[in-house]
């Protein structure tokens, strides 16, 4: 899926915001029930107007699964497996949302990373996150 290039890029990007799922993680919730606010039925649990602790809470959990992808960038399939159980029987998310959810994740990459997110490091994330889409909609039948 990745050229040995593109998987150093996605590593790189993955070291400079390790330790900061937190913040990066309620960021791009915010930022997607603000550009996408129909992407709020899917997380009833947070309620109408979710408080810091519940986006810093869910964003965590969020980035914490792009971190397992991104260790296993090799075998997304068996490493994501539960997750992707989850949106599609459990959760049955419309899978329409997750370019949409990548979408977000990049603009949030770029704005805190700025020059040290390239073209060639949004291009190789772009490819991976689509990646990690395929894998988690995979299920759906």
């Amino acid at each position: 899926m990745l050229s040995a290039q593109e998987r150093a890029q996605v590593a790189q990007v993955w070291d400079l915001i390790a330790g900061h799922e937190e913040s990066f993680g309620a960021e791009l919730l915010l930022r997607l029930f603000t550009v996408y606010p129909s992407t709020k039925v899917y997380f009833k649990h947070l309620g109408f107007c979710p408080d810091e602790t519940q986006l810093l809470t869910h964003g965590q959990r969020m980035l914490e699964a792009v971190g397992v992808a991104v260790r296993h960038m090799d075998n997304l399939r068996a490493a994501l497996s539960p997750l992707a159980d989850l949106h599609a029987q459990v959760l049955r998310v419309d899978p329409s949302n997750f370019p949409l959810l990548i979408q977000c994740f990049q603009v949030v990459l770029a704005s805190h990373l700025q020059g040290e997110f390239t073209v060639e490091m949004q291009a190789a994330w772009d490819k991976f996150l689509t990646g990690v889409s395929v894998v988690l909609t995979e299920k759906y039948r």
